[in-house]
């Protein structure tokens, strides 16, 4: 019973955040799950729903079809919805209840892109994980099948292409940090080609592989960040480039990585290569033991609490540990940081914090005595708190005034 939550809410799940990913792709996403449950991704996890059109469905699975496995009807409604709609693509993506009868995702994607002629993607998303793991599966889907290989490999310029990677509102809103972190960049001298995935058509994604470096600003692009690494050898940096500190030492990151062709994490603990040991860093760059639990705990996603640990950090002094809720690539956090999954893992977590930064959400859970800074997203919170939600990179200072 561990995994349950009694006080506090739930992060979107994986199959909302392969939604998530994808929305803009112009694919046709369907959520193999009964009628009405597409209206929580929809009305709570999308902003973009009433702006944007996208082709999410559900398949509308039934008890009788869930006990008899007649997947002949999915694919059936499938065939026929892709013969009107026309697709990029297809992507069926999972819940518990397919998850509990053994539906064959690979088998039946498969099946579906036979019948179609389209490319199809079967996600074995659970509705157990968080959107981390659905989106990050998702982008590197995508990856794998619609990146084309560079036209002009080899070809020299006097700018740094580079991808943003994990873009998503779950993460950002639609509060215009996407278009800041693309701002920053481009302020630096990178020619940004292409953010995955808000504000960039498939077209442009497709020429991903002719950047340089890749930025991974979130662990959902951790996945497509793998998948470009293998296939074109593209290195990328791991850091959600808040505060102008952290945002000077994210370019010489990039510029380092484009170099070396090395994977680099800039987190914090200075710029460091994926997979070496995290450490703490003072001001004048030595290593630092942790000395107990830092003042300030930021719980959420790792690499985004991450990077708004740093800037707390680089900005004003204090010490800042991240409690992360969700899934996060290993070698990421640094020392003093916890993997907290559960609301077990966060509640005793928070014993002796002075200053706790989190979603609105998650203060019944913090200790009385703390201050309480409230920072709501959307993966936890969904749109009651939208309008409050912070554009970081352009104005980290509405954070750190609060201090």
């Amino acid at each position: 019973m561990k995994q349950t939550a009694r006080i506090i809410s739930t992060y979107s799940a994986d199959v909302f955040g392969v939604c998530s990913a994808l929305y803009e792709l112009g694919g046709m996403t369907i959520m193999h799950d009964a009628s009405g449950c597409n209206s929580t991704y929809t009305t709570h996890d999308e902003p973009r729903w009433y702006d944007m059109e996208s082709m999410i469905y559900i398949s509308a699975l039934s008890e009788m079809e869930a006990v008899m496995g007649d997947d002949a009807k999915l694919v059936d409604d499938i065939e026929a919805a892709a013969r009107d709609l026309h697709p990029a693509f297809i992507a069926v993506a999972g819940t518990p209840i397919p998850t509990m009868t053994g539906f064959d995702f690979a088998g039946t994607a498969a099946l579906i892109e036979r019948r179609t002629g389209i490319p199809t993607f079967g996600f074995p998303t659970t509705g157990m994980n968080t959107y981390v793991h659905g989106a990050s599966m998702a982008l590197a889907g995508w990856a794998e099948r619609f990146v084309n290989e560079p036209e002009n490999a080899g070809a020299g310029g006097a700018q740094i292409a580079v991808n943003l990677l994990g873009v998503t509102p779950l993460d950002f809103s639609v509060n215009g940090t996407d278009r800041s972190m693309r701002a920053f960049l481009e302020a630096e001298g990178f020619d940004v080609l292409s953010v995955w995935a808000m504000g960039s058509t498939p077209a442009q994604m497709a020429r991903a592989g002719e950047a340089k470096v890749n930025l991974v600003v979130s662990a959902v692009g951790l996945g497509a960040a793998k998948v470009l690494r293998r296939r074109f050898g593209t290195p990328y940096v791991v850091c959600f480039p808040c505060g102008k500190a952290l945002q000077r030492e994210a370019a010489l990151a990039l510029r380092e990585a484009a170099y070396t062709g090395e994977d680099l994490v800039c987190l914090g603990d200075g710029i460091r290569r994926l997979g070496d040991p995290a450490e703490r860093k003072g001001a004048a760059g030595a290593a630092q033991t942790p000395a107990g639990p830092a003042p300030i705990a930021v719980i959420g996603e790792g690499v985004t609490s991450l990077g708004i640990a740093a800037a707390i950090e680089k900005e004003t002094g204090q010490r800042a540990d991240v409690l992360c809720a969700t899934e996060c690539g290993k070698g990421i956090l640094r020392g003093g940081d916890k993997m907290t999954p559960d609301e077990d893992d966060i509640i005793p977590a928070l014993t002796g914090r002075r200053v706790i930064i989190a979603d609105p959400l998650y203060q019944p859970i913090c200790p009385p005595e703390a201050k309480f800074i409230a920072l709501p997203t959307e993966a936890f919170s969904g749109r009651i708190w939208r309008k409050d939600m912070p554009d970081l990179v352009s104005d980290f200072g509405c954070l750190a005034g609060k201090l």
